[in-house]
């Protein structure tokens, strides 16, 4: 009960909060009163509307979508088994760890440009997700190799446990909880280089390529519209995430 009424006054302030934002949005619209610049919630959400119903709409969200999820997935299974190996041996760790740091510390931009003349413009997207993804995954990775318990090594060595039993029951056992995590954050960054990279690689059927030709032509309540929609994607699948993670750490009685 009490679980349930916390539950609605979430969603209460959710939807207030909501309210509020829309409410400044038209205020800052009719003071700037020019459409170019600010357009209105109305003018924006009519744009979505309109969207909606255009034939090509579907097909240019779940083809962007499709790049997001393939990134993604390329980027989680090459940092837990990268993280894996660099928690285990110091020597791997210390041949990976610059080339991590060149990730993060490189302007999104800059490998966009790359992979322009690396990829065709298809495949620009999910390579940059996976790059911009991998060091979020193999940090957290890492991470959680760094917190077992050294007991349980100490005992596995004892008892002569194998080094497949040990790394998937005493290893996958303490990072499982670090990658969740890393994972709804890469998700969402994920999203966003995604989305940039299409702009700058214009691939048929991309969200990117739609908030280009919006700012070329100066639509911009089609500007506004297309954000939106990167925005709920975003959400819903950060929300569906969250919601199958919780569901297999249950399953798996994992706290």
């Amino acid at each position: 009960m009490k679980d349930s009424i916390i539950t609605s006054k979430k969603r209460i302030y959710t939807l207030l909060s909501l309210i509020f934002w829309l409410l400044v949005w038209e205020v800052a619209s009719l003071l700037i009163n020019v459409e170019l610049y600010l357009p209105s919630p109305f003018s924006t959400f009519k744009a979505l509307f309109n969207m909606i119903f255009e034939s090509n709409f579907w097909i240019i969200v779940f083809t962007s979508i499709s790049r997001v999820i393939i990134g993604f997935l390329i980027s989680c299974i090459l940092g837990i088994s990268l993280g894996i190996l660099c928690g285990i041996n110091n020597f791997l760790y210390s041949l990976w760890q610059p080339f991590i740091v060149a990730i993060k510390s490189t302007p999104v931009m800059s490998f966009i440009i790359i992979a322009l003349v690396w990829f065709k413009s298809d495949n620009v997207p999910i390579f940059i997700c996976c790059l911009m993804c991998l060091p979020i995954i193999w940090t957290a990775t890492i991470t959680g190799i760094n917190q077992v318990d050294n007991r349980l090594l100490e005992m596995s060595k004892l008892f002569s446990v194998s080094k497949k039993n040990v790394i998937t029951g005493i290893y996958f056992h303490s990072i499982t909880p670090y990658i969740s995590s890393a994972m709804i954050t890469a998700l969402g960054l994920g999203w966003k280089v995604t989305v940039a990279a299409e702009v700058l690689s214009s691939p048929r059927n991309s969200i990117g390529i739609k908030l280009l030709n919006a700012k070329v032509y100066l639509e911009s309540a089609e500007l506004f519209a297309w954000t939106i929609v990167v925005i709920i994607l975003s959400m819903i699948f950060e929300y569906l995430f969250k919601y199958i993670i919780s569901k297999a750490t249950k399953f798996k009685g994992i706290k």
